[in-house]
């Protein structure tokens, strides 16, 4: 069984602010700390319910060299490998190879969620909101698409109450959840201390690999429009004179049409 384990920071236990998340600042070290541990906990319960291969993604973008690299190797579980420093979603070569399951841990919300935890659509300056037709999705419904791509489904998402909610309402009730913390608001929430926060990923990954049907891959329909909600005008030229992407200058939105998900990310999409 080849499983692949996405992973981000913003939903970790015991991060709420953006120092514990940005390269270089005084409590990034904890803040990745905390994330690797998380993620071992996800290996753990993957390796319990017979994967074979265990594959984890970096998919934190902490800034400058720290982007996608924000794991601490030696204190990995030396049964996974990982891929560190490569672009956000651009890492196939699993699901390419016929990943049976995605596990998504440390998700945070979508933009504007009022009780996510430090919730954002991909950037806090450019992307306001997202839809895969109508869809409204955050950073999971990106995932989710990536992988369902390659026909692999989503079995779990951990991370706060928020993404959790927002995650089974889009991937449905069959996704297994583990909430570690509940927003208060976005820079602040009641916590499940990470120790036992690690039990409880460790188990949710292994009973969500239990059933490899209990949640179809996430496919938008064909033909796929992806149209994003530019938070600043001036970043709507970043989209300008894209193949199959239509911009709406009055309505700061901008929508890329295609056959196929992939396809329409690939417009869209700067890496």
């Amino acid at each position: 069984m080849k499983i692949l384990i996405m992973a981000d920071m913003e939903g970790v236990s015991g991060i709420v602010t953006w120092d514990q998340v940005t390269g270089g600042a005084p409590m990034y070290e904890e803040g990745r700390r905390l994330y690797t541990e998380e993620i071992n906990a996800a290996v753990r319960g993957a390796l319990r319910a017979g994967a074979d291969e265990v594959v984890v993604v970096d998919c934190h973008g902490a800034g400058g060299d720290w982007s996608f690299n924000s794991l601490i190797p030696e204190l990995l579980e030396p049964a996974c490998s990982w891929v560190a420093h490569h672009p956000w979603s651009r890492y196939t070569e699993l699901l390419e190879a016929g990943a049976d399951a995605c596990l998504l841990v440390g998700m945070h919300a979508r933009n504007n969620t009022a009780d996510g935890v430090l919730c954002h659509t991909i950037s806090t300056v450019k992307w306001h909101n997202l839809w895969f037709n109508d869809d409204l999705v955050g950073e999971v419904g990106v995932n989710a698409a990536l992988c369902g791509h390659y026909g692999c489904p989503v079995l779990l998402v951990t991370g706060d109450e928020a993404v959790c909610r927002e995650s089974t309402a889009l991937l449905g009730a069959g996704l297994r959840t583990v909430a570690v913390k509940r927003g208060l608001t976005r820079y602040s929430a009641r916590q499940i201390p990470p120790v036992r926060a690690r039990v409880m990923i460790e188990a949710g990954a292994y009973q969500a690999l239990g059933d490899l049907a209990a949640v179809a891959p996430y496919v938008p329909s064909s033909p796929v429009a992806i149209t994003v909600e530019v938070d600043k005008v001036e970043k709507m030229a970043d989209f300008r004179g894209r193949a199959g992407v239509e911009l709406d200058m009055a309505a700061q939105t901008v929508v890329s049409r295609a056959d196929t998900w992939m396809a329409a990310w690939d417009q869209i999409w700067h890496w």
